[in-house]
């Protein structure tokens, strides 16, 4: 009997989610009481953090014990719990390469978990701005270059974490430039805004039901993100339905006074500058606002510590953190997130009698990332070198530095470079804290003005690869274009920031004791001009409809590698579309059988296309995916559900999304330029009918 895999099992990914089970009316009555006794220095205390400097690795934020009010203690954690020592798990753009929903649930689980067991309540995470460009520096701290995937994976996030604590998507929104950040205006047009660039907030906050929302430094049409009335108050609340708090982004994030309290900003973080008692009582005082725009925003402060009954969260033991179980997923999703871009003559896996030379410096550093407020320390990484030395035994295994001597290359069966990006290319740029913990090297970060790898790293490359037999390069860090030395070499794996357990997960990969599966979540380009203009000193910035691969395919352009592309050590074989029409959405199921010698994942996706259309569309966007895990000559079906809001544009007349009568070409593949399946259909007045 064939299997079924439903593609997002909605029941399975916000199962626990403590926010999706709060009786909200009774809340709204609490609250109400509540504010209605506290005095305006009690209503003034609820709306800013606490203290600068964090309290074992927490921010806090109001509370007051004598009228039963918890304080919010906020923590980072992208990539895992920003205090202390913690599972770093690999970054989100790598976690984001599994297209797996169901592991990215059980990562937010055990980060949401582990702040949780660190004594927070409050996880600042997941970042999902959408990647408009690759040279973003905080390109590994989000998800993806398309709205949708961004949504299923920052709501599956969303709902794992808050089964343990409250989680705050960021940064709201189109924050995706580092080094004017501070400054700059994204400018773009209501459907531009909606329908690419907040479609996945919408996700996360109205079916991942997120307890808040963490507002962006840089200005939306000319106004801050952090006093944006339309952002914070029509959109957020009015239009989506938003009951938590809204909470600024670190100290610049508050702009002002009363133009952010009235537009819809609740907490400043971390402490009170601009919500001082001095500047709160100058604004009520001058008539900038009233009283009562203080009690709203701390009722709206309060509102999530009475619905989530927060002084009553469970607080795991301190063993959680760092335990097998965390580091086991942590090295699933490593595994599940490297890339496979090149193979020649199917070079990998290697078998267990190679002996190995791993080459470059990188081998044997710890690269988990850039050093902002993403960064994670564990007590243990696994290095490249220290997880093949760990597979293939130390006498196989030989380690040479980047400005070691090459000739001896040739006495091995493979060479291994690990090459790439470090936290000095790119990151979260922090002006103010350009100092790493241990207060040597600078912590940069910051935008890639190139998308090549820098020029030591690209001759490191040349060097070995002119030396060695066969060479496989372990690329990490974000996307990086290939094309001046890729046919120079056998196998390029893209590895990204794969976590303390990221060693032993490319062991895995290289000997096939894991068979690659992941898939990029962004597209490599041939050259910069394939992408939208990028620019990095900007103050302004248009936003187009088309980003990522819907400019590339719109342009007619040929990506060194699609979006969704990664290869695989065996193969896989679709057919039996069958596309069924429902009340408010269609079912979209194929069969997928495993052709080949080895067991395997693939990654099987949905796109969608239009022709008759009044607007502008692109040639095709993800509408949905789903990993299907087969042992060799296994078959399953795979089932996708697709609602009509999917198929929608967001029509500025009607200031609402709309189902137009249309064609909608219905594409199954394995990437958005490996679609082997098509069905249509038209929506008329008589309704959905295929064609």
């Amino acid at each position: 009997m064939t299997k079924k895999v439903l593609a997002f099992d909605h029941h399975q990914i916000h199962a626990g989610n403590k926010g999706l089970g709060i009786d909200h009316e009774s809340v709204a009555r609490k609250v109400e009481q509540l504010v209605d006794s506290m005095t305006l220095a009690q209503l003034f205390n609820e709306i800013r953090g606490l203290q600068q400097a964090p309290i074992e690795g927490l921010y806090h934020a109001g509370g007051n014990e004598s009228l039963g009010i918890p304080v919010y203690k906020m923590v980072d954690g992208p990539r895992g719990a920003r205090a202390g020592n913690a599972t770093a798990f690999p970054v989100a753009l790598a976690r984001a390469a599994t297209f797996d929903v169901e592991l990215e649930r059980r990562v937010g689980l055990a980060i949401g978990k582990e702040v949780a067991a660190k004594g927070g309540n409050v996880l600042l995470a997941p970042t999902i701005n959408l990647l408009r460009h690759p040279g973003w520096g905080r390109a590994q701290e989000t998800y993806s270059e398309d709205t949708f995937h961004t949504g299923a994976m920052g709501a599956a996030f969303i709902s794992g974490a808050q089964n343990y604590v409250l989680t705050s998507p960021k940064h709201f929104a189109m924050n995706n430039v580092e080094f004017t950040r501070f400054d700059m205006s994204a400018n773009c047009s209501p459907r531009v805004l909606h329908e690419i660039y907040l479609r996945h907030f919408r996700r996360c906050v109205v079916e991942a039901a997120a307890a808040s929302v963490m507002s962006a430094y840089n200005k939306l049409n000319g106004i801050y993100c952090g006093e944006h009335p339309e952002l914070l108050t029509t959109i957020l609340r009015e239009k989506w339905g938003f009951t938590g708090f809204v909470e600024s982004d670190w100290f610049l994030g508050t702009r002002s006074t009363a133009p952010a309290l009235s537009a819809g900003l609740d907490i400043e973080t971390p402490a009170g500058y601009r919500f001082s008692d001095e500047k709160l009582i100058e604004a009520i005082q001058s008539g900038e606002m009233s009283e009562g725009v203080i009690a709203r925003a701390a009722g709206r402060a309060i509102y999530q510590k009475l619905a989530w009954k927060l002084d009553e969260l469970e607080k795991p033991p301190a063993f959680v953190v760092e335990s097998p179980e965390h580091l086991a997923v942590a090295r699933e999703a490593a595994e599940k997130s490297m890339v496979l871009l090149k193979n020649a003559g199917a070079l990998l896996p290697l078998p267990d009698s190679h002996r190995l030379a791993i080459v470059g410096d990188l081998a044997d550093a710890i690269n988990l990332g850039d050093r902002g407020s993403s960064f994670v320390t564990s007590t243990e990484v696994v290095t490249p070198l220290a997880g093949l030395k760990a597979r293939f035994g130390d006498d196989n295994v030989a380690w040479f530095r980047s400005d070691d001597d090459f000739s001896a290359l040739k006495d091995f069966d493979v060479t291994v470079i690990v090459a790439g990006l470090t936290y000095k290319e790119e990151g979260e740029y922090i002006p103010t804290m350009q100092q790493e913990a241990e207060g040597s090297d600078l912590a940069r970060g910051g935008d890639r003005v190139s998308l090549a790898l820098p020029d030591h790293q690209r001759e490191l490359i040349r060097r070995a690869a002119a030396a060695a037999n066969k060479v496989v390069v372990a690329l990490q860090g974000t996307a990086v274009q290939v094309g001046d030395w890729i046919e120079s070499v056998d196998a390029i794996l893209m590895t990204w920031y794969p976590g303390c357990q990221g060693g032993h997960a490319l062991a895995a990969i290289l000997t096939g004791d894991a068979c690659p599966s992941g898939r990029l979540p962004v597209t490599i380009p041939k050259s910069a001009d394939q992408l939208v203009p990028w620019d990095v000193e900007a103050l302004e910035v248009e936003h187009d409809l088309l980003q990522g691969y819907r400019y590339v395919d719109y342009h007619g352009h040929e990506p060194e590698f699609p979006f969704g592309f990664g290869l695989s050590y065996t193969e896989f074989d679709l057919e039996g579309l069958y596309v069924q029409r429902f009340d408010n959405g269609f079912e979209v199921s194929v069969d997928v059988t495993n052709t080949g010698k080895v067991a395997g994942a693939t990654i099987v996706q949905l796109y969608v296309g239009y022709s008759n259309s009044s607007v502008l569309r692109p040639v095709r966007e993800l509408k949905g995916f789903g990993r299907v895990e087969l042992s060799p000559g296994e078959q399953a079906t795979l089932v996708i559900e697709l609602e009509d809001d999917d198929l929608t544009y967001f029509d500025e007349a009607e200031d609402d999304f709309v189902l137009e009568a249309a064609d909608y070409h219905f594409d199954i593949g394995f990437s958005s330029r490996d679609l082997s399946l098509s069905q249509s259909w038209r929506l008329s007045p008589d309704g959905f009918e295929p064609i």
